[in-house]
């Protein structure tokens, strides 16, 4: 049977998002598998040391290493751009392909390709973040002409603290979002539990919720040639003719 390999590059702090992505590919196992490798993140601030932990260089050669492995896509499964801004992640995907020759992507932009098709112009967005890089975050979506009408942050700066945070306080702050009646909601970071229970919010306020961890699987299904609408049970994500491969 043809495999298709997808590779993650994962912050070393995060417990999350390996679970999850494996739970949303298990119903194309083995068909499709996902593989990981870790590089330094520890704290998710504005300081100059927490910065550096996004330089490219350790990116790219944990992407080197996942390549020995002959991976379909490789994916920076992490949400650093939406506060440094969406062109360090372009850059980057651009420099992932050139060193190991698979097409790539990023939670972010794979999260904006979700906003772009979908039409978005009013987005909720909940985070761990601390209010600094909310601010941040916000300023970059204005910027792209999206306007974030309401938000929820845990003033947190992590990282593996994130993980911590259980299912419960995720689905309050994303009822309290919902009271602006946003186009669309985001869980914004990839350690935080938020894919399970977006089906069930989804249903009960009839908007759509798009998690970190689930739009990165999303789109590295597209870019390998797999139809995202084969994963069922998880939201509109993977059900939405817009968002269609």
């Amino acid at each position: 049977m043809p495999r298709t390999l997808i590779g993650m590059l994962t912050p070393s702090s995060n417990t999350v998002l390996e679970p999850y992505t494996a739970a949303l590919l298990g119903e194309l196992m083995p068909e499709v598998t996902a593989h990981f490798q870790r590089f330094t993140v520890k704290e998710i601030s504005l300081s100059e040391t927490a910065l550096a932990q996004f330089d490219p260089a350790p990116l790219l050669e944990a992407a080197g290493l996942l390549n020995d492995a002959r991976m379909d896509v490789i994916a920076w499964n992490g949400t650093s751009s939406s506060w440094l801004g969406f062109e360090a992640d372009r850059r980057l995907c651009a420099a992932i392909t050139e060193v190991t020759g698979a097409p790539a992507t990023t939670s972010v932009l794979a999260l904006n390709e979700a906003l772009e098709r979908t039409g978005v112009t009013r987005l909720g967005l909940v985070t761990p973040y601390l209010d600094d890089i909310q601010a941040a975050i916000i300023d970059n979506y204005r910027a792209e002409g999206i306007e974030v009408v309401a938000e929820r942050h845990l003033n947190d700066r992590g990282n593996f603290s994130f993980s911590e945070y259980d299912e419960a306080t995720l689905a309050a702050m994303v009822r309290e979002v919902a009271k602006a009646k946003p186009q669309a909601i985001t869980i914004l970071c990839t350690n935080l539990r938020g894919a399970g229970i977006v089906p069930a919010l989804e249903r009960e306020l009839g908007i759509p919720i798009y998690d970190s961890v689930s739009v990165t699987v999303w789109k590295t299904l597209a870019l390998a040639g797999i139809d995202p609408a084969r994963i069922t049970g998880w939201g509109g994500l993977f059900q939405d003719p817009r968002l269609a491969a």
